[in-house]
Order: structure tokens, then sequence, then C-alpha cells
């Protein structure tokens, strides 16, 4: 489960750095990143981090079944 835990907060990274990234480049006035629109690679950052919330709500959920708290 850590492992599981680690994983997640490492996804949940790099969807923040995917949309601070997107937001820089955008302030700098480029519609485009690496062939990329700014406003697609902003909602894949939304959605990466998203992904990690719900993988680290999973370990959570997972973590108090076994102690049997509800």
């Amino acid at each position: 489960m850590k492992f599981v835990s680690i994983v997640s907060s490492l996804v949940g990274y790099a969807g923040v750095l995917l949309c601070v990234l997107s937001t820089f480049v955008r302030l700098s006035g480029n519609y485009y990143f690496l062939g990329f629109e700014i406003l697609t690679l902003f909602n894949a950052g939304l959605a990466v981090m998203i992904f990690g919330c719900f993988i680290k709500l999973d370990v959570l959920s997972r973590t108090l079944n076994k102690l049997h708290i509800s």
C-alpha cells in the first residue's frame, strides 16, 4: 500500500507540473507547446491530478477497511 500511495502522490505532482507548465507557456503568449494546444495540456494536467486523487482515495478507503473503521 505504501508504494501505491507514493505513486498516487507522484501522479498528482505530475499533473500539477503539467498545469503550471501550460499556464506559463500560455502567459508567455504561445498557444501551442510541442505541437499540442495549451488548453489540451491543461486539461490533461487536470485529468492526471484527478486520477492521482482517485488512487489516493482508494488507498485511504482500503486502509480504513483494514482497520474496520467506517
